[in-house]
């Protein structure tokens, strides 16, 4: 079983792995991808152990001729090691469904793991994206102000009076936008954590629950 499953395991249909190792002989991507398939498919568990027998068969077969090519040639090592290889393809082909069950609780908690990161991911990324806006709506507002006073320069007495005002209304506002996007943050803040707790209590009961079980 794999750490990073999406990773490792090959994104090819399972026929056309099954159809790679009957060319080369090398089934060890297709039994991958059964195990995780028939993790995700409870519900299809019966045909995937046939599958599954079936892949250890096939491999079992290769590596027998193989294992007698090489006695032939007195690599008794290289013997010994097929041996030992197809005695744990036997065993899989015997215990192929407690092998589910295991692969089964296993990545299921690494997808949920990777779902997690991936949302916490995407919640960074929002974070930094209001954070960009804010910073581009400060210097707008910034802008804004030394575009007006410098409007104000050319003004008469009355009018720059009104742009005073204009400008106080305007500062105003600016503040409570810059106000109101600190509040957004603290929040966003509050629920990432919130949301980190709640992602670490759900992991802590599933590993209690492994042990249990």
């Amino acid at each position: 079983m794999y750490e990073h499953p999406l990773a490792a395991i090959s994104k090819k249909d399972l026929d056309i792995l099954t159809e790679e190792g009957e060319r080369s002989g090398n089934f060890r991507p297709a039994v991958d991808k059964a195990i995780f398939e028939a993790a995700q498919k409870p519900g299809e568990r019966e045909r995937y152990i046939k599958v599954i027998q079936n892949l250890a068969s096939k491999t079992i077969h290769a590596m027998e001729q193989e294992k007698e090519k090489v006695e032939k040639e007195g690599l008794t090592d290289r013997a010994a090691s097929l041996g030992s290889r197809i005695e744990n393809q036997k065993f899989m082909s015997e215990r192929t469904e407690d092998i589910i069950n295991v692969a089964s609780k296993f990545y299921n908690e690494k997808l949920v793991e990777l779902g997690e990161n991936v949302r916490r991911e995407a919640r960074g990324e929002e974070r930094k994206k209001a954070e960009r806006e804010g910073w581009k709506t400060e210097e707008l507002e910034k802008a804004g102000r030394e575009a007006r006073k410098k409007e104000r320069r050319e003004m008469g007495r009355e009018e720059k009076r009104e742009a005073k005002k204009q400008d106080k209304r305007e500062d105003l506002a600016a503040k409570e936008r810059k106000e109101a996007r600190g509040e957004e943050r603290k929040e966003a803040e509050r629920e990432e954590l919130k949301t980190g707790e709640l992602e670490k209590a759900g992991r802590e009961a599933r590993k209690k629950e492994r042990r249990e079980n």
